[in-house]
């Protein structure tokens, strides 16, 4: 799910988002649940470990995560 998915599902916008989960990670709990049942995961696989390899990229306000160096690589060719 792409965060302007994720967003849409929230009811706001992908500016929204980012700046609901706050600049710092740190988003509250209730925004976490939100987030986990859209998803129809728990809460603590939203900090599980996948790999080696993950990425941040804010560009225009939006954060990006990446957790492969393919996808990083692949978003790095949209641009």
């Amino acid at each position: 799910m792409t965060a302007k998915e994720l967003a849409g599902r929230l009811g706001m916008t992908e500016t929204g988002l980012s700046i609901a989960i706050g600049d710092n990670g740190n988003p509250p709990l209730k925004r976490l649940q939100e987030i986990a049942g859209i998803l129809n995961v728990d809460i603590s696989e939203l900090f599980e470990r996948k790999g080696d390899f993950i990425a941040f990229v804010r560009r225009s306000g939006v954060t990006h995560t990446f957790d492969t160096e393919k996808s990083l690589k692949e978003f790095a060719d949209t641009l």
